[in-house]
């Protein structure tokens, strides 16, 4: 009997071992099948957050692009609206296009004694005040020739005066728009006229530097044949040229055209950058490029400066100008186009004021740089000069 039993209780252990395996390799089972569960939810989580961060990150991005086109088109819109107002600002409110013109009020040096022309480098220079009208004042310098700069030294006012009648000639000199008779430039000009030997008179047009009044073409004009009055009462038989630059050759002429009406013309008239007339030179201006092909653009902008009295018909005035003219003008001139300065010439020329006088029309090349104002910057100015003043001279005595 014990023989029997013990295989069949040994069988039964056996199978019990067995299930009990097995029950623990299925609970196994079971547990790892839980933790991939798990592992694939945890994966889920982690892809899903970076999506949403680089969804908001878009959102930032679009919401920043959206405000900067915002203020890019409210800034177009400003400017677009400033740019067509202007055109009807100067219509309603001609002063402007006057002030424009003039530039009286740029004062160019700023920190330099108008009384004082000695700091410019002018040891040989007086200042004067001359009054043209009741309530107009104007600052004049009067620069004698290099070679008596020492006897200059200390003197007053009428030593000056009485030093205009010497066997010197006498040039006249009408600037341009902006700036004071102080203007670096116009210094540098003075002092190579002095040194080739002519008294050198400027001043500013009232309303300019430390003149009193207020600028118009009438005023300009007036003030200039006021000086050149007070000049010719004091120079005797010395020849008296006028010389105008710019804006200043506009006032030039008309000065000279009422010398010839009343029939004491200078000796000669030189323009240095010179323009046919206002309207002209106002559409060539580097200023009115954006505006040039604005439509009513004459209406606007050129209208307005004839009705307040501004025309420097130049063009107009060399038909009644009886005397030598002469001409320069840099081909690179930025301000004053070259073919204006050619244009007045071609119109001067032919005229029957001038048959009996010399004209002359000298360029000055782009490659050496003269543009606007630097020509008395030239080595040939001297020896154009010379030629020019001197059968000027003879023409006179004959």
């Amino acid at each position: 009997m014990r023989k029997r039993t013990e295989p069949v209780t040994l069988e039964h252990e056996r199978c019990a071992a067995s299930g009990s395996s097995s029950s623990g390799s299925a609970a196994a089972a079971l547990d790892a099948d839980c933790s991939l569960k798990q592992n694939l939810r945890l994966a889920g989580k982690g892809t899903a957050e970076p999506h949403s961060a680089s969804d908001a990150g878009m959102k930032r991005a679009l919401g920043r692009r959206k405000s900067l086109w915002f203020r890019l088109r409210k800034i177009l819109l400003c400017v677009l609206g400033f740019y067509i107002a202007i055109p009807f600002l100067v219509k309603l409110c001609p002063g402007i296009q006057a002030k424009l013109i003039f530039l009286n009020f740029v004062r160019v040096p700023y920190f330099i004694d108008l009384k004082k022309p000695q700091d410019q480098g002018l040891n040989h220079t007086c200042n004067y005040y001359l009054q043209p009208e009741d309530d107009v004042t104007i600052g004049v310098w009067h620069t004698i020739p290099s070679v008596w700069w020492k006897n200059a030294q200390g003197k007053d006012q009428m030593w000056y005066e009485d030093a205009l009648a010497s066997n010197h000639a006498i040039i006249l000199y009408l600037h341009g728009n902006a700036g004071t008779r102080g203007g670096d430039h116009r210094v540098e000009l003075y002092k190579v006229l002095s040194s080739l030997g002519y008294h050198v008179v400027t001043f500013d047009y009232r309303g300019w530097g430390d003149s009193v009044g207020t600028p118009s073409e009438r005023g300009m004009t007036y003030d200039a044949l006021h000086v050149f009055d007070w000049i010719k009462a004091r120079s005797g038989d010395n020849p008296v040229y006028i010389w105008g630059h710019s804006l200043g050759t506009g006032v030039a002429t008309n000065l000279v055209r009422r010398l010839c009406e009343r029939e004491t013309p200078p000796d000669a008239l030189i323009l240095e950058s010179p323009f046919t007339n206002i309207r002209e030179e106002a559409k060539s201006h580097p200023f009115s490029v954006i505006y040039r092909y604005f439509p009513g653009f004459d209406w606007f902008f050129l209208d307005p400066i004839t009705s307040s009295g501004i025309k420097f018909a130049n063009d107009e005035n060399m038909k009644h100008i009886s005397c030598p003219l002469l001409i320069l003008h840099a081909e690179d001139d930025p301000v004053v186009p070259f073919h204006l300065g050619r244009k007045l010439y071609n119109i001067a020329a032919p005229s029957r004021s001038f048959r009996d006088f010399k004209v002359q029309f000298i360029p000055f090349h782009s490659d050496l740089g003269y543009r606007h104002k630097y020509i008395y910057k030239s080595p040939e100015l001297p020896r154009i000069l010379r030629e020019f003043l001197g059968k000027s001279e003879l023409e006179r005595q004959h």
